[in-house]
């Protein structure tokens, strides 16, 4: 199973989404071809009612303890009730822009 993967059925088992994305963003940073390592999740669900960002992020660091332990390196977290997500019309904030880090780079 790959990292994505892992991360999705975690994710799926753990909040029982209303909606949920989860992209694999590595290829815009410095890691070797085909790395799972840079991840952004827009997460769904009536699990985050009454819970504060913080509260939130937490609850998915917790459920994702294993990949985050291991081969993720960044995790973009966009998380929202069912209502929360109707206001924005169903559109979550998109990554920035990779602004270094590359291993060409010199010193």
């Amino acid at each position: 199973m790959s990292v994505q993967q892992e991360i999705e059925t975690q994710l799926r088992e753990g909040f029982d989404p209303q909606h949920l994305q989860v992209a694999n963003e590595s290829d815009q940073h410095s890691v070797p071809e085909n790395s799972e390592t840079h991840f952004r999740v827009v997460l769904v669900s009536a699990a985050f009612e009454g819970r504060s960002r913080v509260a939130r992020h937490q609850a998915v660091y917790a459920a994702l303890a294993g990949p985050l332990d291991g081969p993720v390196h960044a995790l973009a977290l966009h998380t929202y009730t069912p209502a929360e997500w109707q206001q924005r019309s169903g559109g979550a904030p998109e990554s920035p822009a990779c602004l270094g880090g590359s291993k060409a780079e010199a010193s």
